[in-house]
């Protein structure tokens, strides 16, 4: 690796502006905020809703006179 063509490497704590959490990462940034983390995604939680497809489906086969 070629000397001083790199940018600096730190360690920092990147902050959720969604719940406040904080966790250490590695970044050449100074500060990191980041929208949702893990701590407050629905994917992770475990809250997640799942769309009910089969009602999608209905409601457009009933628009356009679709029979089965």
């Amino acid at each position: 690796m070629k000397q001083g063509i790199h940018p600096q490497y730190n360690k920092i704590k990147a902050v959720c502006t969604s719940c406040g959490a904080e966790f250490e990462v590695g970044s050449t940034a100074k500060e990191v905020r980041v929208d949702t983390c893990s701590n407050c995604h629905p994917f992770y939680t475990g809250k997640q809703r799942f769309a009910a497809a089969a009602g999608r489906i209905d409601k457009f086969n009933k628009k356009y006179g679709i029979k089965e």
